[in-house]
């Protein structure tokens, strides 16, 4: 058992009963959860969205028809999205209980003047915590004895450990970080869910995942032609029937027709599955998407706000540069190091611990290794007679050897500048001179380590550090390394018009060197924590439009600056790693985690999560995101141009009282073929080559918008005249109705086609772009062929669909209306070029 520091021995600590009591009083040591929605609740509300209604019954209008296989495919997709929203609903209580589970399994405590381990869920308030290298500490506690570096990295996400000493303010501890040298003894002031990282788990409870621009409008649009549809749909049925003579089953399945031709069911399948290939795409790319709409917003995002550790930077520190004080080494694409600075880092390694677990002790032995391998200045065999550890009146520590001669000893020291510069005992003009270094060290982003070298002749050890006489060796400077493929992917988001902010709990000078190391920003503003707790909503929205860097940040006030931008119109990305980032994630547009370094609760609270913690896949899933977008743009306009004729062809005919032309099974037919056309062909069409030189769309737009839906409109009321025109003509040519629909219903299939080449790319001519590019275009085309040549060359189908073989006239006819279709849409693109290039930007 180990024993208490001295100045705790008379100590007991809680009596034992005292907290059983505590214990039942005020609950376990746990991380607040949440209560998730039941299974009921979830099925109730996927239901009852426009989208899945619409789904439900286009599928029982096609079980009514006996379809079976078209209704299968259209009522799955319902249960898919149900499983994905079940998966969805289970994100945020998961993030809880992940949060629950950085609890300390056991933790060493003082309880009637005993030390005994407990369960981490045990601990109360006023427990005496007792802690070595290596504890996740178990609440939130003052230190009362002892010297401990903590790692923080869990709230702050700052790599580098922090110092704890006794006292109020330097010996602050908090609830699940992790103790990684010295030990002391604490006392537990909050537990559970007033800890710090409970208060976050409480944030992230409360936060709101926001909806997409494309679900709110998809809503809009599907509420408004379902009520539409129906109505008109209705009128139609009692108007065949007590208007124009037909029979009730008759105009019922007209009416029925009608339906199927007004509601455009191909919508909720295209979200479904473009969102979900463009979530298999992306994660090809090494992101993996746990919250589908996000992948629609990627396309939009106008703010990528970044933390710097582990995001900008690689979380690991580094030996960057060595300073003699007049001489200066950095380690960039040097060849060796240069003899002067050889026992600078000989004595800094004997400083350290040859295994440490301390991430800038073993910065030291990673760089003297790397250096100084197969010289005599490496000492692997040596090992310390006696230690002086760093304490709180003097921040370094010593590590003492035994010497050539007898009772002769070599002393290696390392700590903070001041620290070593006093136990050096240097005169006034040197310790300026050393400092000054040290500050423009600091102002470049690294954190310094001073390092010195002493001999002593004795058998008796000195109480303390300030007995020996030491010798001033130089500084060591860490830095936390950006990232090799952070510089380019900034560029690239810059040309895309995506504005970078740093938001970091790090120091403004670190910030700043980092943002100039990567090129984040031409503008060296720094906002720190303090400065914006002082500012009013309104002041600091204001200040953020003109500043790029957040220093100095607490996790309260990463959250707050997200939800400022998204106020002010903004579509916000956030990336990072750390507990501290989960309730930022959650609020923002796009939650981007760090997958390989960042936290199970941060994982779990965001959309995207990245596999290979690469800030390039974030310009990649930004890429696909707008590629997804436009196509969902593209495949929208088709829906919505071709369903304008099958209107056209179900609805005018039986007003003018000529023959019936499309009936139901011909309307099946063509869904037939519209589904693959707009959810594989246009799904797969490459993205466009300036797709990253665009802004960012604005937010407010979307597939549904007025100019990209009456641009279909038009197109496909323009081909649908053109066909109603050459149906009479064929009529009043004396050609029968069957001959004449075969003709009309031939063109119309082709047209298809033409309209799928017509909506991929507005600002060209539809035959100008090479079907190569998207290998599902030769398909469709065989597809189509292939259906014409089986409908009109079996007896069988042809007699369903009330068709004819065409005859010569039939076939004229069908070619003149399909030249005239490729005129008619050439002529719409050149006599409209501003909404085709206004709905070609969507």
């Amino acid at each position: 058992m180990s024993e208490a520091p001295p100045r705790l021995a008379g100590r007991p600590g809680l009596d034992p009963a005292e907290a059983a009591r505590r214990l039942a009083e005020h609950g376990p040591n746990l991380l607040p959860g949440s209560t998730p929605k039941s299974l009921f609740g979830i099925v109730r509300g996927v239901l009852t969205e426009p989208m899945f209604l619409m789904l439900l019954v286009a599928g029982g209008l096609y079980l009514a028809l006996g379809d079976r296989a078209e209704a299968a495919f259209l009522l799955s997709a319902v249960f898919v999205v149900i499983g994905i929203t079940l998966m969805q609903e289970r994100k945020t209580q998961r993030a809880l209980e992940s949060l629950r589970e950085l609890s300390a399994p056991r933790a060493l405590v003082l309880r009637g003047g005993e030390e005994i381990r407990v369960p981490g869920r045990d601990v109360v308030v006023g427990d005496l915590l007792v802690l070595h290298e290596g504890d996740r500490i178990a609440a939130d506690a003052l230190l009362l004895d002892g010297h401990l570096d903590v790692n923080e990295s869990l709230l702050t996400g700052e790599a580098v450990p922090v110092t704890k000493l006794p006292g109020a303010e330097a010996g602050q501890l908090f609830a699940s970080t992790v103790v990684t040298k010295g030990v002391g003894v604490a006392e537990a002031h909050a537990v559970a869910g007033f800890t710090a990282v409970g208060r976050i788990g409480q944030a992230l409870s409360t936060t709101v995942e926001p909806v997409s621009g494309l679900q709110l409008a998809s809503r809009r649009l599907i509420r408004q032609l379902a009520t539409g549809g129906l109505l008109l749909a209705t009128a139609y049925a009692l108007l065949g029937w007590l208007w124009d003579g037909h029979g009730l089953l008759q105009s019922v399945l007209a009416g029925i027709a009608l339906t199927m031709a007004i509601l455009p069911e191909e919508i909720p399948v295209i979200l479904t599955v473009f969102l979900a290939l463009g979530a298999w795409r992306i994660s090809r790319h090494k992101v993996l998407t746990r919250r589908i709409p996000a992948v629609e917003t990627l396309g939009a995002i106008s703010v990528l706000a970044v933390d710097k550790t582990g995001t900008l930077t690689q979380n690991r520190m580094q030996v960057a540069e060595l300073d003699l004080v007049g001489d200066t080494f950095r380690d960039a694409g040097a060849d060796e190091l240069p003899e002067p600075f050889h026992e600078l880092v000989e004595f800094a390694m004997l400083a350290t611990p040859a295994d440490p677990f301390d991430p800038m002790e073993k910065a030291i032995q990673q760089f003297g290794l790397g250096w100084l391998t197969d010289t005599e200045h490496v000492h692997a065999e040596w090992a310390p007679e006696f230690e002086y550890a760093l304490s709180p009146d003097i921040l370094a520590m010593t590590r003492v050897f035994r010497g050539d001669a007898r009772d002769a000893h070599l002393l290696a020291t390392k700590g903070a500048p001041e620290a070593v510069i006093d136990l050096c005992h240097l005169d006034a003009g040197q310790a300026a001179a050393i400092l000054q270094r040290v500050e423009a060290m600091a102002e470049r982003g690294l954190r310094v380590l001073g390092v010195a070298r002493g001999e002593w002749q004795g058998a008796a050890w000195p109480r303390g550090q300030h007995d020996f006489d030491f010798r001033f060796l130089g500084l060591l400077g860490f830095v936390d390394p950006p990232r090799p493929e952070v510089p380019a992917a900034i560029a690239e988001c810059r040309g895309a018009g995506v504005r970078v902010i740093m938001m970091t709990g790090d120091h403004p000078a670190t910030a700043r060197a980092i943002a100039r190391e990567v090129g984040l920003s031409e503008r060296a503003e720094v906002i720190t924590g303090a400065e914006l707790a002082m500012l009013d909503d309104a002041a600091l929205g204001e200040r953020l439009r003109h500043v790029d860097l957040c220093a100095r940040l607490q996790p309260e006030q990463k959250l707050r600056l997200v939800q400022l931008l998204r106020a002010d119109g903004e579509v916000v990305a956030m990336t990072g790693d750390g507990v501290n980032d989960a309730p930022a994630l959650k609020a923002a547009d796009v939650g981007i985690a760090m997958g390989e370094r960042g936290t199970d609760v941060a994982r779990e609270a965001a959309a995207l999560v990245l596999l290979d913690d690469s800030f390039a896949s974030i310009v990649s899933a930004i890429r696909q995101g707008r590629r997804i977008y436009d196509n969902i743009t593209k495949a929208t306009r088709f829906v919505f141009a071709v369903h304008m004729p099958i209107i056209a062809l179900a609805l005018v005919p039986t007003l003018l009282h000529w023959p019936v032309l499309l009936m139901p099974v011909h309307i099946v037919l063509l869904e037939l073929l519209i589904d693959p056309a707009c959810s594989v062909v246009y799904e797969a069409d490459p993205a466009a080559d300036d797709i990253m030189q665009r802004p960012p769309r604005v937010p407010s737009d979307s597939p549904f918008a007025a100019a990209n839906l009456r641009y279909a409109v038009i197109q496909g009321l323009g081909f649908a005249g053109l066909l109603l025109l050459g149906y009479g003509l064929l009529l009043g040519q004396g050609l029968d109705a069957a001959q004449s629909r075969s003709a009309v219903f031939i063109a119309l299939v082709a047209g298809l086609f033409l309209l799928t080449l017509a909506n991929r790319d507005l600002s060209r001519p539809a035959f100008s772009r090479m079907p190569a590019r998207n290998p599902w275009l030769p398909r469709m085309f065989g597809a189509v062929a292939l259906m014409l040549a089986a409908v009109v060359g079996l007896p069988f189908l042809r007699g369903v669909m009330g068709l004819a073989v065409p005859g010569a006239l039939a076939l004229l006819a069908t070619a003149g209306m399909l030249a005239a279709a490729v005129v008619w849409l050439e002529l719409l693109r050149r006599a409209a070029p501003g909404v085709a290039r206004k709905a070609a930007a969507r």
